[in-house]
């Protein structure tokens, strides 16, 4: 199962104990999720699908709990591509009383039979917006497994569906964007704070403890491989000094000889012919006295001068 099916069933196991949550959920649901088609029988349907079989229980308990007393249908599909994954449908047919059965969650309807028009329901308190949330994922959100690219999103065909999510969601201080996709409008974050707090308002813990533990280990990760990356170019760099001293020094040691040098030089050219891989601050603690990274850089330095003035007075001769 996908990070993303895991977090919307155990979105799924959540149902609200208020009636007012209960609304605010499933019109969620219908305002992301809700089609118009021909039912079983011809006659005009509206309908919810999901192939998550957790997500189709729930909308249909919510619509028995909120939408009675209203013939229910429930009907499986198979998706048509090569996995044949079933696709679950919770229809409800055109029939009386559905106009007072739906009023509560905002739906009106123009002429006979099913025509919805969706408008946003009040959400004035904190746990009828969480509901909304949850509601509005579970219809039509997915998140990306926290291994890769932190990406949740929710799409909706109905742009003023899309601003009222966006409303809801920075009443806990969660910026999302829009952006579209064909016909879609697509709710979503990017930022791993703002998914972590995301999945805490709509109730999935248990997801969002694994986002939170596989982050801590991914970041972790990621900076030991960054502190890798720095000590293998250090170490390359303090290889490739070395190389190109160990040249100078044999270059004046068979120009003009090393016992020539000032003792302070000839120590530090000696001490580089035999430790050619190590660091400036390792070669001037082996001499006697030590002396610190700057003083053994400086005499180094000193050799290469040398070193070019040799080279450019045999370039003259």
């Amino acid at each position: 199962m996908s990070f993303s099916a895991m977090t919307k069933a155990e979105m799924a196991r959540v149902m609200p104990r208020k009636r007012c949550c209960q609304i605010a959920e499933l019109t969620a649901i219908i305002g992301m999720d809700g089609t118009v088609k021909g039912g079983a029988h011809g006659e005009p349907a509206l309908i919810m699908s999901s192939q998550s079989a957790p997500v189709a229980r729930k909308i249909y308990k919510l619509c028995k709990l909120l939408l009675q007393p209203l013939a229910i249908q429930v009907a499986v599909t198979k998706k048509p591509n090569l996995k044949k994954r079933n696709v679950y449908h919770v229809l409800i047919p055109y029939q009386s009383g559905a106009r007072e059965a739906f009023a509560p969650l905002g739906l009106s309807f123009a002429g006979e039979g099913w025509q919805v028009n969706w408008r946003p329901i009040a959400l004035e308190k904190r746990c009828c917006q969480k509901a909304y949330l949850r509601g509005a994922f579970l219809g039509g959100g997915s998140v990306n497994d926290p291994e890769g690219t932190y990406h949740l999103e929710m799409i909706t065909r109905d742009p003023v569906h899309s601003q009222t999510i966006c409303e809801v969601m920075s009443f806990f201080d969660l910026s999302p964007r829009i952006s579209e996709r064909k016909q879609y409008h697509v709710v979503y974050l990017k930022e791993s704070d703002q998914i972590v707090q995301f999945l805490n308002v709509a109730g999935a813990h248990r997801a969002l403890l694994e986002f939170e533990s596989t982050r801590v280990v991914k970041d972790m990760r990621n900076r030991v491989n960054r502190l890798v990356n720095c000590e293998t170019a250090n170490l390359s760099k303090t290889v490739d000094t070395g190389v190109r001293q160990v040249e100078m020094i044999r270059l004046l040691e068979e120009k003009m000889g090393l016992e020539k040098l000032p003792l302070p030089l000839r120590e530090i050219a000696r001490l580089r012919l035999e430790f050619p891989d190590a660091s400036l601050r390792e070669l001037g603690q082996m001499l006697d006295p030590p002396i610190g990274k700057s003083g053994a850089n400086h005499r180094l330095r000193k050799l290469e001068e040398m070193a070019k003035e040799l080279e450019v007075g045999q370039g003259r001769k």
